[in-house]
């Protein structure tokens, strides 16, 4: 199974769609727990659906089980938290939300994991890919 990874900040959309177009990506699945911030521009819920379908011909679908929670969020981003800590925290979410189990693996097909964070070092996109690569094998990560 190959499943892609991309963050919108710090991109423009050209070269956003750009990626997902390039790498045949056929469903973008949105795994922020928000994503109708004003803050998000071009990637807001209901823009990105629309945009997606109209520039691509991608599907789009918003998958909050694979979001952290607004506590580990803010503990984080707000507060200044530790990457170890956060880490560890949604690891542990994870977990306890057994997405291994309540998440079907046809959902990731070919899908491409969308947040918010440029790149996939510090974000959850990547330990969520991660996480799941560990539970069921066979999974091919690109980060785009």
């Amino acid at each position: 199974m190959r499943v892609f990874t991309i963050g919108f900040t710090k991109s423009s959309a050209e070269g956003f769609f750009g990626r997902l177009q390039n790498a045949g990506v056929k469903k973008v699945l949105d795994v922020r727990l928000n994503n109708v911030s004003q803050l998000a521009g071009f990637a807001k819920k209901e823009d990105l659906r629309y945009f997606l379908k109209a520039i691509g011909g991608i599907d789009y679908a918003h998958e909050p089980r694979l979001a952290p929670t607004q506590e580990m969020l803010d503990a984080y981003k707000k507060a200044g938290g530790d990457w170890s800590d956060y880490e560890k925290r949604f690891l542990a979410l994870m977990a306890e939300r057994r997405v291994e189990q309540t998440v079907p693996r046809s959902v990731l097909e070919g899908a491409c994991l969308l947040c918010s964070e440029d790149k996939p070092t510090q974000c959850h996109r990547r330990l969520v890919v991660e996480y799941l690569q560990q539970k069921w094998g066979g999974i091919e990560v690109a980060h785009l």
